[in-house]
């Protein structure tokens, strides 16, 4: 274990802080851990009756690209990760789920981050419509459960959430209804 010694916050923003924290380290030497501050989140994988998974493609300005994703977004102060779920899925894809199972959950980044992903898997949907700001920058696509091998090994899914949850998902066996 570290010990922190000190701990500045050198940035405040919307979605993120940052802090850096003066540690020892077991042997007794001092450096510093540049740590990043992220609410806990909800990724979600989404799978209809016909055993397709429903994604999002959305442009990511930080790598500068569009990705397909699952659903995912960040839990409001109060809210439990279940209704985010829910809200999410509603802003995203314009569904809500009748079912949801809780998958596990993981750190995003943990050598320098905060953010926890609790990780979910949402049936029987009932159409709703979108009501995010932003939908038209989110492009629904289908995909069938037996093509998501092939899109994570070829990069098409390439974020650490979407490969992570696809995977215990194809792991556990799991199919829509």
């Amino acid at each position: 274990m570290e010990k922190t010694l000190s701990s500045q916050q050198v940035y405040n923003g919307r979605a993120v802080k940052l802090r850096v924290d003066t540690v020892q380290k077991p042997s007794g030497k001092t450096t510093t851990r540049e740590i990043v501050e992220h609410s806990d989140c909800v990724a979600v994988v989404v799978l209809d009756s016909k055993d397709r998974v429903v994604l999002v493609r959305q442009y990511r300005k930080a790598v500068g690209k569009t990705l397909l994703e699952i659903p995912a977004g960040g839990i409001d102060p109060g809210e439990q990760p279940i209704n985010c779920v829910r809200r999410e899925l509603q802003e995203e894809i314009g569904y809500l789920p009748n079912k949801i199972d809780r998958l596990g959950g993981f750190y995003s980044a943990p050598g320098y981050c905060t953010e926890y992903l609790h990780l979910y898997l949402a049936t029987h949907l009932v159409p709703s419509r979108q009501v995010a700001e932003d939908t038209e920058e989110i492009e629904v696509v289908r995909v069938p459960l037996s093509q998501i091998p092939d899109l994570i090994a070829s990069g098409e899914i390439c974020d650490a959430k979407s490969v992570a949850g696809l995977l215990r998902v194809i792991s556990l066996g799991l199919k829509g209804s």
